[in-house]
């Protein structure tokens, strides 16, 4: 995609894809939880009637993707009846562990034409995995999934977020995914958010180390790696667009500490799109970025989550880029992230 794709394009009036935060439960104990997820849903997550009519409105709107994570996505009774809802309307991805993946569960997914499962394994060693999800015997769980779901020919991405206690295993760790019959393999950045934020000088790398590490390991034949490092990170905020599990519209799961357009109940989410900053962040409008990541996906600046996580500031350049890291310690989190929240 050409560089100026976004100048020479106009506003879209709905977001390509959008990713829906449906609950915020969850049964592990993961190190790095974004979204500090509970064992019980909270009062105010949206009802089943609720997500049904807004998924309807996507429909109407011809939004043409909708990623499902949570929490544990499968933790929520209607889940299924969510997922029927979007069925041949929408391409469908679902994030989770897939340690409720049963083969009638796999068999359903395939039958709602569930296009993508997105299953995080946190190690390319079941240990590793375990003490990061706090939880033993999961691994092995999460793993069976994967083999229901490939048996039912529902195509796996499998995700690993990139920390100091598995990078070492990554050439493990997709030589296992190519083993296991899974299509793409997934390594994402670790996001000052919630318990990852929390525990950051446990689990961070510095950018050095990351980079050695991705570019160390050898892919397996017909396995594809995807990574937003440099030169794959160009800012996605214009293509996207998120519901938490609430109803907030958050723009990015990674901004979910930092912004709240409005929330769907009270505002459409239509409205939320045409907010302001929200434009901004969409507009790529930054004070620097590198050249070989705007090529990728015509965008400029790469993360805003990060970039405003480490500076303070929307338009700045993305640190996690080898070409505009301008000295940013990776593994040291400013103090105001620890602020209380005015």
């Amino acid at each position: 995609m050409h560089p100026n794709f976004l100048a020479a394009h106009p506003a879209f009036s709905a977001p390509f894809k959008l990713t829906v935060c449906v609950t915020n439960i969850c049964d592990l104990e993961c190190a790095h939880c974004y979204s500090d997820c509970t064992k019980r849903p909270a009062s105010t997550e949206l009802k089943t009637d609720e997500w049904l009519g807004f998924v309807d409105e996507l429909i109407e709107k011809k939004v043409m993707s909708v990623f499902f994570e949570g929490g544990e996505p499968l933790l929520r009774p209607d889940f299924m009846r969510i997922l029927e809802r979007c069925s041949r309307k929408m391409m469908i991805f679902v994030r989770t562990f897939a340690h409720h993946i049963t083969t009638d569960v796999a068999a359903e997914f395939r039958r709602l034409r569930v296009g993508v499962a997105c299953v995080d394994i946190l190690g390319g060693k079941a240990e590793t995995h375990d003490r990061l999800v706090g939880t033993p015997g999961n691994y092995d769980q999460c793993i069976q999934g994967i083999r229901n779901l490939v048996d039912a020919n529902v195509d796996v991405y499998k995700l690993m977020i990139l920390n100091r206690l598995n990078a070492p295993e990554l050439q493990e760790y997709v030589d296992r995914a190519a083993d296991l019959g899974v299509e793409k393999v997934g390594v994402l950045r670790l996001y000052p958010l919630g318990r990852a934020k929390r525990r950051w000088s446990e689990l961070s790398l510095s950018l050095e180390e990351m980079m050695h590490t991705l570019q160390s390991v050898r892919v397996p034949a017909g396995l594809e790696l995807m990574h937003s490092w440099h030169p794959n990170d160009g800012n996605s905020c214009y293509q996207m667009a998120t519901v938490d599990a609430d109803g907030n519209s958050i723009g990015c799961p990674y901004l979910r500490e930092y912004v709240n357009f409005g929330n769907i109940r009270e505002t459409p989410f239509w409205e939320t799109w045409n907010d302001p900053l929200y434009q901004e962040l969409r507009s790529g409008a930054v004070d620097d970025s590198c050249t070989d990541c705007a090529d990728s996906q015509g965008s400029k600046g790469g993360c805003r989550a990060t970039a405003y996580a480490f500076t303070g500031k929307w338009d700045a350049p993305d640190p996690f880029c080898v070409n505009s890291n301008r000295g940013v310690d990776l593994r040291v989190l400013p103090d105001r992230l620890f602020l209380p929240k005015p």
